[in-house]
């Protein structure tokens, strides 16, 4: 099983849709809590949906499973929280939430996206290796 992600800050439409397509993803799953009032204007959800499947031919979906929190977010992002204690409210609401037992057709092959360039401190390289964790055969590739 292969899991892609993908962060669209920084990032042009053209780059962002061309490595996703490059990459062979068969969907783009949205695991942003909130994805209608992001800053790009091209990661809207409804611009998404569309982008993805004229440019990548490709199924757009959003799993709110995979996102965590408004509380957690600001904490972290608004008060300046660290990446640490986030991280670690995020395990155990994955773990409180069981995702492992998300249907693995529904993520084989996606991309996950997230706003964040880099998936060093961004949760959707904790959803994917908690699931290779749980699974144990998930390959990740990060876009």
């Amino acid at each position: 099983m292969k899991v892609f992600t993908i962060g669209f800050t920084k990032s042009t439409a053209e780059r962002f849709f061309e490595r996703i397509k490059a990459a062979g993803a068969k969907k783009l799953v949205d695991v942003r809590l909130n994805n209608v009032s992001q800053l790009a204007g091209f990661a809207k959800r409804d611009d998404l949906r569309y982008f993805a499947k004229q440019i990548c031919n490709i199924p757009y979906q959003h799993e709110t499973r995979l996102a965590p929190t408004q509380e957690m977010l600001d904490e972290y992002k608004k008060d300046g929280g660290a990446w640490e204690a986030y991280e670690k409210r995020f395990l155990d609401l994955m773990a409180q939430r069981q995702i492992e037992e998300i249907e693995r057709d529904a993520l084989d092959g996606g991309c996950l996206l997230c706003s964040e360039d880099k998936p060093h401190h961004c949760h959707r390289r904790l959803v994917v290796e908690y699931l290779r964790r749980m699974w144990g055969d998930v390959e990740i590739v990060h876009l």
